[in-house]
């Protein structure tokens, strides 16, 4: 259960984006859209721009140019090994928190201390110490304290994955011009 997307559209957005960001309400802004699949070609953010807005008339967002290697990398390993789509699967941390939050939204912004406080609250008796265990471990400039709980979030989601009991988002069967499936769980 990974927080990168998987699937991407040709020419505009993922019906699985566009459907989580209305669960999600007043946190729909957490969902950033996904790149069309030309984007991953591009070597540089000026690039990735021009072929968003060919693809789609809008260019590409910072925040998904920033782990624009890392969906390359990923969509380069489901391309090599589509068996892996069965095991490897996308999740939002936002939509997990909320699932885990009985179906209501986060209150705040993750960033924000009320936002860290709330999503403790979830994780710390699901998962007791392991927040402070990892924290403990890392420097901040190597992970961010939201970057643990989203984490800690999707490892949440993948347990009811594997059990079978998870939100799907996103027409279920619905795939990528190179077979891969175009959904997220939580």
């Amino acid at each position: 259960a990974i927080d990168i997307p998987i699937g991407l559209h040709h020419n505009g957005p993922r019906p699985c984006d566009q459907e989580a960001r209305l669960l999600l309400g007043s946190r729909r802004s957490s969902v950033f859209p996904a790149p069309v699949r030309s984007v991953l070609q591009a070597r540089s953010y000026n690039e990735a721009c021009e072929l968003s807005f060919q693809a789609q008339g809008r260019k590409l967002s910072k925040q998904t140019y920033n782990i624009l290697a890392k969906i390359r990398a990923v969509d380069a390993l489901l391309q090599a090994q589509g068996s892996l789509s069965q095991r490897l699967v996308e999740v939002h941390p936002e939509l997990s928190f909320q699932q885990w939050n009985n179906g209501i939204p986060m209150a705040h912004a993750k960033k924000k201390a009320e936002g860290h406080h709330q999503r403790l609250q979830l994780v710390e008796p699901r998962f007791p110490g392991a927040f402070a265990e990892i924290r403990g471990r890392y420097k901040r400039r190597e992970v961010a304290d939201d970057d643990i709980l989203d984490a800690l979030a999707c490892l949440w989601s993948a347990e009811r994955i594997a059990s079978g009991n998870h939100l799907h988002v996103g027409q279920p069967g619905q795939i990528d011009a190179c077979g891969i499936p175009m959904q997220i769980l939580a």
